[in-house]
């Protein structure tokens, strides 16, 4: 049922380039192909980094932390129930202590009690005791009745976040956002902990004016925080720009010396990661499922008290607590996954394929709400347009909460604003990004809404149609497929969204293979044109039969496996031509 997809090398760079002649061919091309085009957009040092003085509302920010701080008022941290959320929370409430704040706690919303934000019911919980100073983290820019009443109970509202605002912006005493209109800061796309961890930069600033870092009290280095950056900014999949390249690759570093969260370490090695050896991908496929399976099954609240423990054991029982979610998460989601595909059979076997709706909306009244995301993403890949999940927002409940996901070409949450624009009753809240986004509805208004979304991404599309391609850097020489050569493309990582791995294509010998694990194809390929053998291996990519022919053409990346000390070059399939 997968879309057919169609291969095409990347187009070269059009702009003339400065990079440096001893540059690898291939390498260059690489590089041109995702428009670096100067040996500064290679620099990934941390002094590379924007300065946060662009960001809008910072200053503000910063001084009211500042003065908290000093005079001993509470602050609280709330925080959001993925990944982004949860390393922005454990990232403020770590900083703040590290810059001898007294008062400091945090609160991550339940999704199935009090949904997403800094909602009224959740600011209600807080009614008894409320704090001198709440701030918000990669949330907020849409709780324009949360920040109302916060400030009604007497709390000062920071909101610090990165989504796209709506026409309202909620009326907080400061708000940093690198997306609100205005703002100068030149990346916009910023993780919510990038935010956070930019706040917390200008804070430790505003108390060195104020002379606060007197002994016993030291300035802290927070780049000792960084690990904390590089998993929210890679779990959140923002485009890796060269701030967030930087901030990652920084990360990244502390991570691979052990320098780091002990919880980030035990969710590693649950994942079966060696930190030595850390890759971006490790973060996006080991670690951040492990982290956002308590926000989507139970409580986020587990996954920050494992980024916050120094204790080594008990970040172990807490990494533990969420590997155990994860494989009741991965249970799940194979459930609703497979209804889902049933859904999808029954659609297409009724149409021809031409004929499916520029965007799928699928329901189950059984479906867990935590995990639509997930499935929305699953299908998303099968037809290659965008695609929305819906799932009761509680038992018996008439509300439906949504979770979209989009492909190039296609900004999901501006055709939810369109939808929400011309009907203005439909949708009851949204909010998101190009490729992702949520929203809540009722029940009797979903299939309206079929209608209206359709009509919306037809209206963006204006007539081009959704292209299914593998991008590929073309073809390696038989004398390059070999670990150097895979060491060497390492060094210019992290790789990640609008930043892609590079990956190849080419035919080989199939010289031995294997099924492994049920579902995986191991290898043993030569490349037609050379004569040593490389190790191979497709996750989950098998063909409806094994070749059947001694040659093949693959799409693949180049990767290094590490085993009992040693290291090889071997190649990760993404397809099987």
């Amino acid at each position: 049922m997968l879309a057919s997809r169609k291969v095409r090398q990347r187009p070269p760079g059009s702009v003339p380039d400065t990079l440096p002649d001893s540059l690898h061919p291939v390498i260059r091309r690489i590089l041109l192909a995702r428009n670096i085009t100067d040996e500064k957009s290679l620099d990934l040092k941390l002094g590379r980094l924007q300065p946060p003085a662009a960001l809008s509302g910072i200053s503000e920010a910063a001084q009211m932390l500042a003065d908290a701080v000093v005079t001993g008022q509470s602050i609280l941290i709330v925080g959001d129930f993925d990944a982004d959320g949860a390393t922005g929370t454990a990232l403020a409430m770590r900083a703040l202590h590290l810059m001898a704040a007294t008062r400091v706690d945090f609160r991550v919303p339940n999704r199935f009690e009090f949904g997403y934000g800094l909602s009224v019911g959740l600011v209600e919980t807080l009614a008894d005791d409320p704090p001198d100073v709440l701030v918000t983290v990669d949330s907020g820019i849409s709780s324009i009745e949360g920040v109302i009443r916060a400030r009604e109970l007497g709390c000062k509202v920071i909101v610090t976040d990165h989504h796209l605002p709506g026409e309202s912006l909620p009326d907080a005493e400061a708000i940093v956002n690198p997306n609100c209109p205005g703002d100068r800061f030149p990346s916009k796309n910023l993780a919510g902990v990038g935010v956070v961890f930019y706040l917390m930069s200008a804070l430790r600033s505003a108390l060195r004016e104020r002379n606060w870092f007197t002994l016993p009290r030291q300035e802290p280095n927070l780049a000792r925080l960084l690990d904390l950056v590089a998993l929210g900014t890679v779990a959140d999949l923002v485009a890796l720009d060269h701030n967030n390249r930087i901030l990652v690759r920084q990360g990244m570093e502390r991570i691979r010396q052990g320098l780091c969260s002990p919880g980030l370490l035990a969710l590693l090695r649950l994942g079966k990661r060696d930190f030595r050896h850390l890759v971006a991908s490790d973060l996006a496929f080991a670690v951040a499922p492990r982290l956002n399976a308590a926000g989507r099954m139970e409580d986020m609240g587990v996954g920050i008290r494992c980024l916050l423990t120094d204790d080594r054991d008990e970040a172990m029982a807490l990494a533990e607590e969420l590997d155990a979610l994860n494989h009741d998460r991965r249970g799940r989601q194979e459930q609703m996954q497979q209804q889902a595909l049933d859904q999808l059979k029954g659609l297409m076997d009724s149409l021809a394929e031409d004929e499916l709706p520029a965007g799928l909306c699928l329901f189950d009244h059984s479906w867990h709400q935590g995990i639509v995301g997930l499935v929305a993403s699953k299908i998303k890949d099968a037809v290659h347009r965008p695609v929305l999940a819906f799932a009761p927002e509680s038992e018996g409940s008439d509300l439906l909460k949504g979770s979209a996901r989009s492909v190039n070409g296609v900004h999901i949450r501006d055709v939810l604003a369109r939808v929400d624009a011309l009907h203005p009753r439909m949708i009851q809240a949204f909010g998101g990004h190009a490729m992702a986004a949520g929203l809540t509805l009722s029940r009797n208004q979903l299939e309206p809404f079929k209608a209206a979304l359709n009509e919306s991404i037809d209206f963006f599309l204006q007539g081009l149609t959704l292209s299914n391609e593998i991008l590929t850097d073309g073809e390696l020489e038989a004398t390059d497929i070999d670990l150097p050569f895979a060491e060497h493309l390492r060094e210019f990582g992290p790789w990640g969204q609008r930043f892609p791995e590079p990956l190849f294509e080419g035919r080989f010998v199939v010289e031995e293979s294997r099924v492994v694990g049920g579902s995986h194809l191991k290898m043993q390929l030569r490349p037609v044109d050379g004569r040593n053998r490389i190790d191979a291996i497709a996750f989950g990519r098998l063909p409806e039969h094994l070749p059947d022919s001694d040659t093949v053409r693959l799409v693949y990346k180049l990767d290094i496996n590490h085993f009992r000390g040693h290291k090889t070059c071997q190649l990760m399939v993404e397809q099987i031509l």
